[in-house]
């Protein structure tokens, strides 16, 4: 079964409401360098990660520019995992995991299939999203995800898909990827309030992700 990462909460009811729709994986954003309203300080993604409950993955996703920045943050937040965007080299990668002690997640654009191959065995996961310039996620947007789907089958490492998902469109992204996980992090968010989520959307985004149908509750004495 496909797993979920919901990514980019902010407040403790967010996280509630992600852990309560079945979330595999919460994403903590920090220390990035672009303007977005999804963003926390890393104390804070600390004191959201701590309310996780065992057996669900805290990610902590960041923008660092060095080596020492991305330790950095994963000592203070203390996820389990560390997402990183940025142009770190395999070499690099492995430095992080060794130093941060938590598996390392690298974010690289949809169009980059040979950087994929290069770091395929060195990070723990590749998540392959639609980037914007400054290699930050959440631009709302897709990618191909046929070609995707081609690139999952020559990796060995665990592929996770992000761009543009949606409780609309995540059960057909599943069925075309096949991905080891989907993660989502605009498309479950308020209209009235950026950067929060909706809580009936990150319910219906779990439950469509895993192809399963909401029911009624049974009628009393039934």
């Amino acid at each position: 079964m496909v797993r979920t990462k919901l990514c980019g909460l902010g407040t403790e009811a967010d996280v509630g409401a992600a852990v309560d729709a079945g979330a595999d994986a919460l994403g903590f954003v920090t220390d990035v360098g672009v303007d977005t309203p999804r963003e926390v300080p890393p104390e804070r993604a600390a004191e959201l990660a701590e309310t996780a409950p065992p057996f669900v993955t805290t990610v902590a996703v960041t923008i660092p520019d060095s080596v020492d920045a991305a330790v950095e943050v994963a000592g203070c937040v203390a996820p389990d995992a560390l997402q990183i965007h940025g142009d770190f080299t395999p070499d690099q990668v492995r430095e992080i995991r060794d130093r941060a002690g938590v598996d390392v997640i690298v974010a690289l654009g949809a169009d980059d299939a040979a950087r994929a191959a290069e770091l395929d065995g060195v990070a723990d996961a590749l998540l392959v999203d639609s980037l914007t310039d400054e290699d930050a996620g959440g631009t709302g947007e897709t990618h191909d995800w046929e070609r995707t789907r081609e690139l999952r089958k020559e990796l060995s490492t665990p592929l996770v898909l992000a761009g543009g998902l949606t409780p609309e469109n995540v059960r057909e992204a599943v069925e075309s990827v096949d991905p080891f996980a989907v993660d989502v992090a605009s498309g479950v968010e308020r209209d009235d309030q950026p950067g929060r989520k909706n809580h009936d959307a990150l319910a219906a985004f779990v439950r469509e992700a895993r192809g399963t149908v909401e029911t009624e509750p049974a009628a009393e004495g039934v």
